[in-house]
């Protein structure tokens, strides 16, 4: 009886260390409309669905991918939100992985196309 006390014990003392120490390394995401590209800054702002105004800076590390798989960079994402807003949209739909502001991953997200019957 003992020893199972102790390994229950002992399990879940493990579990909570776990926990504690890879609750900070998780990325916080944010899913909006990026609006605004600032390629000479490197800063990417996104507007969530509140109304929040947010803006991520990026660095070489970032990885930008689209919904195909591609990846692109800050340059083709910036014509990318220019040629949303000609088409009369808000911007580009998007999640953003970030720790302290600084975006460690953004993916773009494709509207599908709708099949012609």
């Amino acid at each position: 009886m003992k020893n199972r006390r102790q390994f229950v014990l002992a399990l879940t003392a493990g579990l909570v260390a776990l926990a504690v120490i890879i609750t900070p390394v998780i990325a916080e995401e944010l899913f909006g409309v990026i609006t605004i590209v600032d390629v000479d800054a490197k800063k990417v702002t996104v507007v969530t669905k509140d109304g929040d105004e947010t803006v991520v800076a990026t660095n070489d590390d970032t990885e930008i991918v689209t919904g195909k798989g591609d990846k692109v960079d800050l340059e083709q994402l910036s014509k990318s939100v220019k040629k949303s807003k000609d088409a009369g949209k808000k911007g580009v739909f998007a999640k953003v992985s970030h720790e302290n502001k600084v975006a460690s991953k953004i993916f773009i997200f494709t509207k599908k196309k709708e099949a012609n019957p």
